[in-house]
């Protein structure tokens, strides 16, 4: 066990997030297709390209502890992209859709905030000041999605996720 340090719970923890992150691509693009609302399809198609190059920071993340960039399974975003598509199709064509598909997105978004700031603690704590900052990068724009998210669904999605008065 003595093999069972900080460097190697980084590294799995790194594998984690690089799966997730690829899940979520693919999942962000079938709830930007599902989505009514033409501001969250926008707001999914936005958060995918940011994705993309969250993708590439972890591999130089990868890079920079020289080791490739590998995925294992994540249970978590297994299970949470899994209640997502579940929502997609029992509130499909309801007016709920989009706020279940927006609480969703936020599921996810406070699994990445939770992993990223773990491993930049991690980077911190090991001396990697370069993973800091990428990592970093990363988790302001995972925070600053989240608000987003929580404006629209505060602002119109939720409100019209409500039967109209009688």
């Amino acid at each position: 066990m003595a093999d069972k340090t900080l460097d190697t719970l980084f590294h799995e923890t790194l594998k984690d997030i690089y799966y997730a992150e690829r899940k979520i691509l693919q999942s962000l693009r079938k709830m930007a297709r599902a989505a009514q609302s033409e501001d969250l399809k926008a707001a999914f198609k936005m958060h995918e390209e940011e994705t993309q190059g969250q993708v590439e920071r972890l591999t130089q993340v990868f890079e920079l502890i020289g080791k490739s960039p590998r995925g294992k399974t994540c249970d978590a975003i297994e299970g949470i992209i899994s209640e997502a598509e579940d929502i997609a199709e029992e509130f499909k064509g309801s007016p709920a859709l989009d706020a279940g598909l927006l609480a969703a997105a936020q599921a996810v978004e406070h699994y990445e905030i939770t992993r990223y700031g773990t491993l930049k603690a991690w980077a911190q704590q090991l001396g990697m000041d370069e993973a800091v900052a990428l990592l970093d990068q990363t988790l302001q724009e995972e925070s600053a999605t989240d608000e987003k998210l929580t404006a629209l669904a505060e602002s119109v999605i939720n409100a019209a996720a409500e039967p109209a008065a009688a």
